[in-house]
């Protein structure tokens, strides 16, 4: 009986509609073309995966999972364990600085504050900047300036630069999607601004400040041109913030730079997508997780 009642009421929806769309062919129109659009997209990612991994796997031997580098193996695992620290560093300090400066916008700065429009107009144009860009700044900046060379900090500080604006602006429209009824229960309770804050507000907003947490590991984790100008490109692991590294991305990118290993270069492709997938999936549960709690 539900299911002949579903039935029934799908059949109603379609009806209805099918009835809207002629009286509006535009509307047809529009959603045919967001139809088309979302196949499209959707089958540019498929054809890329299956791409990558039709080329790479049957080029993944257990040498390029040597411990250490050489010209005979070509081995990734120091850029797989490189590509991890400069995430975590990046991350340590660009979440902070993004959650912290958003928080301030949202919940302490004045409504119509012109700091907190000149801050929003910066962020949204620093996200559009090419990653070359980053790079030459780093280089000039950490490299040159502050004399550090080509280095696991100088890295990760452009990095960080780079990610900061997409974690303020996701992490300042997860704020505002916040009610403000949540806001003044609490004050209501006798909380202060602060308390409320990390107690109701952030928890609320967890998802939204996953989201660009998640966003900004994908830039980090597959950023080269940045990098090569600010890490360098040394295939070993780092003994100290001053080293020199190379991550999985610019490890790539050398080996395809190189022409001598194309096959190794398609297997590291495949495994920097199961990196990306992993990192992701892990970020996600912990959310979900902190979200619950």
């Amino acid at each position: 009986m539900d299911k002949t009642a579903s039935k029934a009421i799908n059949v109603r929806s379609f009806r209805q509609k099918w009835k809207d769309y002629r009286r509006h062919p535009g509307s047809l129109i529009l959603f045919l073309l967001v139809c088309l659009a979302a196949l499209i997209t959707l089958a540019v990612l498929f054809f890329l995966v299956v791409y990558i991994l039709v080329m790479g796997i049957p080029n993944l031997k257990p040498s390029l999972f040597a411990w250490e580098y050489n010209s005979t193996n070509v081995s990734m695992t120091p850029a797989i364990i490189n590509t991890v620290i400069m995430m975590v560093i990046t991350l340590l300090i660009a979440v902070p600085l993004g959650i912290c400066s958003s928080v301030y916008m949202v919940e302490y700065a004045k409504r119509g504050s012109k700091l907190v429009r000149v801050v929003r107009v910066t962020t949204e144009t620093l996200q559009g900047i090419p990653s070359i860009v980053f790079g030459l700044f780093g280089f000039l900046v950490f490299v040159l300036l502050f004399k550090w060379d080509y280095s696991l900090i100088a890295g990760a500080l452009t990095l960080a630069i780079m990610v900061l604006p997409v974690i303020m602006r996701t992490t300042e429209e997860a704020l505002l999607a916040v009610p403000d009824s949540y806001r003044e229960g609490s004050f209501g309770l006798g909380a202060g601004r602060l308390r409320t804050v990390f107690k109701v507000v952030l928890p609320s907003a967890v998802p939204g400040i996953l989201a660009g947490i998640i966003l900004s590991i994908g830039r980090i984790v597959g950023e080269t041109a940045a990098l090569i100008f600010t890490a360098g490109t040394v295939a070993e692991l780092p003994t100290s913030l001053t080293s020199s590294t190379r991550t999985l991305a610019v490890h790539m990118y050398a080996l395809l730079n190189e022409g001598l290993y194309v096959e190794e270069a398609y297997a590291t492709a495949v495994v920097l997508l199961v990196v990306v997938l992993i990192i992701n999936l892990i970020s996600s549960a912990l959310g979900r997780k902190i979200a619950r709690n």
